[in-house]
């Protein structure tokens, strides 16, 4: 396949050689063996003409010269590229189906400044016709967070990783409970009276009461309820990212304030200006969740946007994770992988861009042990493109593997097609 110019001169790091291995492995069931594959392994380089061997739901051996065992199960890919399942970092998937229509939708929260107890799997639908849609392009996890959008509470609730393979109710969701999610600047503006100091005050009182309880010499009701409360510990111990939705510059500077003062683990999700704090974000090892085609200055808040932020970010340091702008991603998740080439198009290295939505976001949510390359030990969720970039255009998905499974490659969308295409 012809290969755009701004992906012609790209490079890759080359795998140690410890990785091609020539080993024949002992027979047994369950063995599945990619096989004459360019594989991308995220971390470990580019090997041409590598195998991908997978036990069960696990990958065994990833490299050149691999032998698979008598009994396996033989797919070759004839030199297509292979990568891990893609991972959106911020969606709303499994929580809405239409967003213009309220009974769709169970992304928000109902107290109208703090409901960080709100825990979206208990509003989890596997069966949503947005998530084979999203599958068949190649998402095979994605973050599903509650909705930090105008007129929402300040404290908007607990996110979960989703594995996009539906194989049982219980490889649905990855991790529950994986972040808090909050806003910050006009997107909050209608949650309290006052502005942005008087937003970062609400923050702070919570986060004291969260962590103290409220004041025997307060005469006043408790701000926080229990439950919301006790959402909020694990956040104040350093054990749950907070992703804070903000754009301008000197809000990120505000919030990298906060976090310093309660020991947060902080995630910047948006970051239309998060260019300007490169240098501080990656000292403090914030993690940038952004789009990098949000290039203009739609708001006040994101006057400084511009088309080579992903870079800028990266060559600072800042990991980075891809997800589209505003509340989009139930519906477009898929097209994750032409925002990281946007970016490629900008400055971004190729294989820093491929990381951006594939490890990195199994890193800010804390799960890369297990996801987001192709080596021994992590979970079989992986993708056989038919063309030799995934990032390009014209590449789509041959398979989608989801723990070593193929899911189905169809969706509603490829029902409708092929029922009036005959017509």
């Amino acid at each position: 396949m012809t290969r755009h110019p701004w992906l012609r001169h790209r490079t890759r790091r080359l795998a140690p050689l410890a990785l091609a291995l020539a080993t024949t492995l002992p027979a047994q069931a369950g063995v599945l063996a990619i096989t004459n594959a360019k594989l991308h392994t995220v971390g470990g380089g580019t090997l041409d003409k590598a195998t991908l061997l997978i036990r069960n739901d696990l990958i065994e051996a990833v490299g050149v010269g691999i032998a698979p065992p008598e009994g396996a199960k033989i797919v070759d890919v004839g030199g297509a590229a292979v990568t891990p399942g893609l991972f959106d970092a911020y969606t709303h998937l499994g929580l809405e189906e239409i967003s213009g229509v309220d009974e769709t939708r169970d992304d928000r929260g109902s107290n109208p400044r703090y409901s960080a107890a709100l825990d979206v799997v208990d509003g989890l639908n596997p069966r949503s016709v947005l998530i084979p849609v999203q599958r068949i392009e190649g998402i095979t996890q994605a973050m599903s967070a509650p909705s930090t959008g105008e007129g929402g509470p300040l404290l908007a609730g607990r996110g979960a990783v989703i594995n996009l393979g539906q194989l049982s109710p219980e490889f649905f969701v990855a991790r529950a409970r994986a972040a808090q999610f909050l806003p910050l600047g006009e997107a909050a503006m209608g949650t309290v009276q006052g502005g942005r100091p008087t937003l970062l005050l609400a923050l702070r009182e919570a986060f004291e009461e969260a962590r103290n309880g409220a004041p025997a010499s307060v005469q006043r009701p408790a701000l926080l309820g229990a439950l919301d409360a006790a959402a909020l510990r694990p956040v104040l111990n350093g054990e749950q990212p907070l992703v804070v939705d903000v754009h301008r510059a000197a809000d990120i500077r505000a919030l990298l304030k906060l976090a310093e003062d309660y020991g947060i683990k902080l995630v910047i999700h948006g970051g239309a200006e998060a260019h300007l704090l490169a240098r501080e974000l990656a000292e403090r090892q914030v993690p940038v969740i952004l789009d990098p085609t949000y290039n203009l200055p739609a708001h006040f808040e994101a006057l400084a946007a511009r088309s080579d932020s992903a870079s800028l970010l990266y060559r600072a340091g800042v990991t980075l994770a891809f997800s589209a702008a505003g509340d989009q991603g139930g519906h477009n998740s898929r097209n994750i992988r032409q925002l990281a080439g946007n970016a490629v198009a900008h400055g971004l290295p190729w294989d820093a861009a491929l990381a951006a939505i594939t490890l990195n976001p199994a890193k800010i949510y804390g799960l890369d042990s297990t996801l987001g390359t192709l080596e021994a030990g992590k979970q079989a969720s992986f993708v056989i493109w038919d063309g030799d970039d995934p990032l390009e255009l014209g590449s789509y998905p041959r398979q989608v593997y989801a723990a070593g499974v193929a899911v189905p490659m169809t969706s509603r969308q490829t029902l409708l097609r092929d029922r009036y295409i005959k017509r």
